[in-house]
Order: C-alpha cells, then sequence, then structure tokens
C-alpha cells in the first residue's frame, strides 16, 4: 500500500508594519515567549474577510489603534510565506496549516504613543516599543528572518523615502 503524504496549506493572514513619524516600527514582545524575539502586529484573515478588513481588525485586536489613526502607505504586491518548525505545525492552529501566507501593509501612525494600547481583550503583547526597520530580521524568531528580511526588502523605497522625511 502506498502512503500518499498531502501537504498542509498555508493559513491566510495579513501583517502590519506600522510606522511613527521617525520612520521607526512598532514590534511587540509576544505574552507566550521567554525569548527576546519582539515581532510586528499580524493575524489570520477570517471566513468572509478581506486582507483590509483584517488587517484593521488586527490592528485594533493587539496594539488598540483606531482606524482613523492611521494611513495606508502601502499594501504588498505579493504574499509572504513562512513555514512552520515541524514542533509548531503539530500544535499551533491545531496542527491543520504548515505555516502562513500573509498580505502586509505599511502604515503610518497619526496618533500619540497614549493612543497605543496592548492591554486589549486577548493580550498577544506583554510590552512594546519602536524600532528600526532594517533591525527587524535580527529582532524576530528564527524560523521568521528570512520573512522579515523579504518584508523590509519589499518596502524599503518606502522606509528609505519617509527616513528622509523624518
Amino acid at each position: 500500500m502506498t502512503v500518499i503524504k498531502i501537504a498542509k496549506p498555508y493559513r491566510s493572514a495579513v501583517g502590519i508594519m506600522l510606522l511613527n513619524k521617525n520612520a521607526e516600527v512598532f514590534v511587540g514582545h509576544r505574552i507566550d515567549t521567554k525569548s527576546e524575539a519582539w515581532q510586528m502586529p499580524q493575524g489570520g484573515i477570517d471566513w468572509g474577510e478581506s486582507p483590509e478588513q483584517a488587517v484593521f481588525r488586527e490592528l485594533w485586536e493587539e496594539t488598540g489603534v483606531v482606524k482613523d489613526k492611521v494611513t495606508i502607505l502601502r499594501e504588498s504586491d505579493d504574499w509572504f510565506h513562512y513555514e512552520l518548525p515541524p514542533y509548531l505545525a503539530e500544535t499551533l492552529w491545531r496542527g491543520r496549516y504548515r505555516g502562513q501566507r500573509q498580505k502586509w501593509f505599511a502604515m503610518q501612525f497619526n496618533g500619540t504613543d497614549s493612543d497605543i494600547n496592548i492591554q486589549t481583550d486577548r493580550p498577544e503583547f506583554n510590552e512594546w516599543k519602536w524600532a528600526e526597520p532594517l533591525k527587524l530580521p535580527e529582532m524576530i524568531v528564527p524560523f521568521k528572518r528570512d520573512l522579515y528580511a523579504a518584508i523590509v526588502e519589499d518596502f524599503k523605497p518606502l522606509l528609505l523615502s519617509l527616513t528622509q522625511k523624518a
């Protein structure tokens, strides 16, 4: 008997590069890890939801920032993918996915730091800070470093123009 193993699908998701007036990026430290990993807000796209609808929901759920405090500067042309390490793929999202395919959005944050509240209904971060965009790949968990490098590269022209204005 031949056993055919079918690869698990990717979970559809969005990611947010939230930029302040100094062209720094919001990063949060996840509640569920003790490592020194910091990440940008991200999360799954719910059934029937567009990426743009999901990005505003995720922004609110993870940072407490409301839609009228941001401006979308750019949406990635492509979807970015990452694979979960095997030990996570078996447990995360009930083992249904191999990783995520993400649509990323660069957003200008038009509020003040006091508009950010990570103590949401279901907090994901226990602290947050502003970070230099080029340092993002070294701040994230190892299995997402290539993803973050690709996102930074994709948004680099935008980041450079914002840095010159800051």
